[in-house]
């Protein structure tokens, strides 16, 4: 007995369900296996390696600062010594 267009017609819109399913699944498997391992274990590493940077910056900044407090200080000695 020969089927009908309806028959036919679910039968591909049934297929083509499944197969949407199938590159869903895929998708998510591939996003998972991009996905680093560990990612909030990312985050606070990058944001320690961010904190001692500035850190370091800053400690360059403060080595400026010292030499000229340090300069200030002298030359205000050496203005009160004449006096």
């Amino acid at each position: 007995m020969p089927r009908g267009r309806s028959t036919f017609t679910k039968r591909k819109k049934e297929q083509a369900r499944q197969q949407k399913q199938r590159d869903k699944a895929e998708r998510r498997v591939q996003r998972k296996q991009e996905k680093p391992e560990g990612g909030v274990v990312d985050t606070v590493d990058e944001m320690r390696e961010l904190r001692e940077h500035a850190e370091a910056q800053a400690a360059l900044f403060r080595v400026g600062f010292e030499e000229e407090d340090s300069e200030e200080s002298s030359t205000e000695d050496d203005t009160q010594d004449s006096e």
